[in-house]
C-alpha cells in the first residue's frame, strides 16, 4: 500500500456548505494570501494539491469524521456529489481515497 498523506475532515465542525468550505480551507490549505473558491469546482482543484498542505498531484487519503452527520446536515445528494468528486481519479487530476468514519 502506498503511503498517502492523511487529511481529516471533521463533520462535527460544520453544518452547512459555508462551514464545509471553511473546513476544507482549514484542512487542505496553508499560507495562502487569498480565500479559496466557495464551490465544488474549487474543492476539486484543492484536492489536486499545491495549496500549501500537499504537493500538486500528490496522492492523499481523506478521513471524514462524523460522516453521517454531514449527510444529515448537507443532504445526501450534496454529499454524494462531494464523494464523487473525491473518488473521481479518472477525470479530476487528483488521486484521493476516502474513509467514512
Amino acid at each position: 500500500m502506498d503511503m498517502r498523506e492523511v487529511f481529516t475532515i471533521d463533520g462535527r465542525r460544520f453544518s452547512n456548505m459555508a462551514g464545509f468550505y471553511d473546513e476544507v480551507e482549514r484542512v487542505f490549505t496553508f499560507g495562502l494570501d487569498r480565500k479559496i473558491g466557495r464551490n465544488l469546482n474549487a474543492f476539486n482543484d484543492i484536492l489536486r494539491g499545491g495549496f500549501g498542505r500537499h504537493a500538486y498531484g500528490q496522492p492523499i487519503h481523506i478521513k471524514w469524521l462524523a460522516y453521517e452527520k454531514s449527510v444529515r446536515n448537507l443532504g445526501k445528494e450534496t454529499m454524494d456529489t462531494i464523494v464523487e468528486i473525491i473518488l473521481d481519479t479518472d477525470h479530476s487530476g487528483h488521486d484521493c481515497t476516502l474513509e467514512r468514519l
